[in-house]
């Protein structure tokens, strides 16, 4: 489960993120964190819809290489 500290720095950032649900890439939900409580990550996606995600699933840096969440 990714921490307070880390969604606040990336909220605070505005940087686009990576949510990696299952091992489809198409699947994968990106936009920027705006907020959180203690199950669930609101995102904004491109198109200024919101979604609500569980913090449980994978967390990454859009910028960065998509990480399989098999991989860990």
């Amino acid at each position: 489960m990714i921490s307070d500290e880390e969604l606040d720095a990336l909220r605070l950032s505005g940087e686009k993120v990576r949510v990696v649900r299952d091992e489809i890439q198409s699947n994968d939900v990106t936009g920027i964190v705006v907020a959180w409580d203690g199950e669930q990550v609101l995102i904004r996606r491109q198109n200024r819809r919101v979604v609500k995600l569980d913090r449980n699933y994978q967390y990454q840096l859009f910028s960065e290489p998509r990480k399989s969440p098999l991989e860990e």
